[in-house]
């Protein structure tokens, strides 16, 4: 079995992994039976090109909002505060109802 070292570990958005797929797939001419189900996977899925919308989140500055946080939030798109809270539930992050509300309106007007 081949022994890989990790060297940094990203939280990637589906448009980020999109991309790092199609330059694979430039660079090897094919991909991995795996990384055709998620480029598929990802083709279905994935709503928009959502870049402008994490660089919006990300110009938020919210201080407990970490990448792995806004790649959930531009990947779900929730349409409420609601579906944000039960999208966060999982981590350990509480943010303030005006936080939210900031988060769900950027979301909206893009």
């Amino acid at each position: 079995m081949v022994n890989l070292e990790i060297i940094n570990e990203n939280a990637l958005s589906m448009n980020e992994l999109k991309e790092k797929l199609d330059s694979i797939k430039k660079r090897d001419g094919t991909l991995t039976p795996r990384g055709i189900k998620t480029y598929d996977y990802i083709a279905r899925f994935m709503k928009k090109d959502m870049k402008k919308i994490r660089e919006k989140l990300v110009q938020l500055s919210i201080g407990r909002l970490k990448d792995k946080h806004i790649n959930k939030i531009v990947d779900i798109l929730p349409n409420d505060i609601d579906e944000l809270k039960s999208i966060l539930s999982g981590e350990n992050l509480t943010l303030k109802q005006e936080d939210l509300t900031k988060i769900i309106e950027t979301i909206k007007n893009d």
